[in-house]
């Protein structure tokens, strides 16, 4: 992709209704516009972001054996009235009346919806266990949406629901939720750690919160020192495999949220304790009968009795997940994108726009990255070079290749790490192998 022609509006000054590191420099960016109080429109940069977080929340539900469907955003009350939640959700919920007066609403999230689609086809025990998800825009109607797509109204999320025939079956399912988002986080860089957690207006018996540490987040924590050195890619376990030992030492490594911690009853000598702030990216939950009891969700069991099915739910916040790793990983100039989710790999900066041999190198460098599998931002146009830096640092692309005449004039172009900082001087076919290996 061409700077010059992608849309990509970037400002210079700090917007005053930005209160977060994260808010400020996804609207300098130019990644999103907000329309509405809590509502943003998402800008190409910041779409291709929100793109590359879904595909990995989706390819790790697949591994985990969960199935992709689509559901509604617009719901019929009846479902939440029939469950009991109607009236307790409260005014979250965006309600609406439509032409026929009928009562529907904007779904805050899809246990009832699910539950109907379940309780329509699956009729048997053989069919379970079943695990279904999708990836779809929800409403809640915050009464101060704040801190750009930390706290909208609207959101992007991930919720899947599992069905299973009895507790043994939906602990199982919880516990290879419980691994998929361990391995979600930790591929696109983050250091995301379950700590139990409150069920709220789910409902349930079990539930954890997955957090990730960032000097900015919005609650504090307290962990083992463990935690900070533990790789989740490298000791997590086959999704076919006995989950229990991988689920009993994940669960049993101190973590709590500041409610939860208590100084007093902390088993955690004071030397391994670690305080920090933290940001919640996933929640998981298993209610057993809470919902498929009231809406007759039930299978014919072995000996053909109905069994009311146990169910648990699985949320991550694919929108806020773009915010949160800002939180983690920013600097003063700007964003450091880790490589899993960056909207482009490779930053390609032409110092000297209308340079015959600038113009080569450069044309040549980015037609043969882009064969190579890499995704290039080309910046073609005739700026300073103190404006092109600035803005490959502001949207934090992982590698910038600056090609200029005094340069090529000694054989070489500049690579730079975005994370580290570090320069290298390589000649052309160096820097295109290394940035391709």
């Amino acid at each position: 992709m061409r700077l010059s022609t992608f849309f990509l509006p970037t400002l210079k000054e700090t917007p005053t209704e930005a209160q977060i590191v994260s808010h400020r420099l996804m609207l300098r960016a130019g990644m999103i516009r907000q329309t509405s109080a809590g509502i943003y429109a998402w800008l190409p940069l910041g779409h291709r972001v929100l793109k590359k977080i879904e595909q990995i929340v989706r390819e790790e539900q697949d591994a985990a054996g969960a199935q992709e469907l689509l559901m509604p955003t617009i719901q019929s009350a009846e479902l939440w009235k029939e469950s009991g939640r109607y009236d307790d959700y409260g005014k979250e919920m965006l309600r609406i009346t439509d032409r026929h007066d009928r009562e529907m609403l904007f779904g805050p999230t899809n246990e009832e919806m699910i539950t109907d689609i379940f309780r329509a086809f699956v009729k048997s025990y053989r069919q379970l266990p079943l695990n279904l998800y999708h990836i779809q825009w929800k409403f809640r109607d915050e009464i101060r949406p704040r801190f750009g797509v930390m706290r909208g109204r609207e959101f992007l999320m991930k919720d899947a629901y599992s069905f299973d025939i009895d507790a043994a079956s939906a602990r199982r399912s919880y516990q290879k939720m419980f691994l998929a988002y361990l391995r979600t986080f930790a591929r696109m860089g983050l250091k995301a750690i379950p700590m139990r957690a409150d069920t709220g207006p789910i409902g349930g018996d079990l539930s954890h919160e997955f957090i990730i540490l960032a000097e900015t987040g919005e609650s504090g924590v307290f962990c083992h020192k463990d935690w900070l050195t533990l790789d989740v890619l490298q000791n997590a376990p086959g999704f076919d495999e006995d989950l229990q030992p991988f689920f009993d030492t994940y669960t049993s490594i101190y973590a709590a949220t500041d409610e939860k911690h208590e100084p007093g009853n902390c088993p955690v000598p004071e030397a391994d304790l670690v305080s920090a702030r933290g940001i919640e990216v996933g929640h998981i939950f298993n209610f057993g009968t809470k919902y498929s009891k009231p809406m007759n969700a039930v299978v014919a069991g072995p000996g053909g009795e109905p069994v009311p099915v146990e169910m648990g739910s699985y949320g991550i916040g694919v929108s806020r997940l773009m915010g949160a790793i800002i939180e983690a990983s920013h600097d003063d100039n700007g964003i450091i994108w880790p490589d899993a989710v960056a909207p482009f790999n490779v930053g390609l900066v032409n110092l000297k726009v209308g340079d015959a041999e600038t113009d080569r190198v450069c044309q040549e460098l980015y037609y043969k990255l882009r064969a190579n599998g890499l995704e290039v931002l080309y910046d073609d146009r005739d700026e300073r070079p103190g404006v092109k830096f600035a803005d490959m640092d502001l949207i934090g692309l992982p590698w910038q290749l600056v090609v200029g005449p005094r340069g090529l004039k000694n054989g070489v172009v500049e690579l730079k790490r975005r994370a580290t900082g570090e320069k290298q001087e390589l000649s052309v076919e160096s820097a295109l192998e290394k940035l391709s290996a």
